[in-house]
């Protein structure tokens, strides 16, 4: 689990509910600053849902400018992280 609460993260009705305390500092950015950013559209996030043998687990992919965090939520809601959290280059 990583350490993450599995609370954390919730999927509901196609719907993702993230603590910004858990995504923020991942984006480099505070809780607050995270929500105003949300509200401008400039944080973005991909939602995937396993197939085969990745029936069950979703992985959910959040962009902020340069920055990228992925988790995948388990079967049984636990939180893997995959990989530190990477700065993509800027054109």
């Amino acid at each position: 689990m990583n350490g993450f609460p599995s609370e954390a993260i919730a999927i509901s009705n196609g719907e993702i509910m993230i603590d910004a305390t858990l995504l923020a500092p991942r984006l480099g950015l505070s809780p607050e600053a995270l929500k105003t950013e949300m509200r401008m559209g400039l944080v973005y996030s991909i939602a995937e849902t396993g197939a085969d043998e990745d029936e069950g687990r979703t992985r959910l992919t959040f962009r902020y400018r340069s920055r990228t965090w992925v988790v995948v939520v388990e079967p049984d809601g636990s939180l893997v992280e995959r990989g530190a959290p990477v700065r993509r280059r800027e054109p």
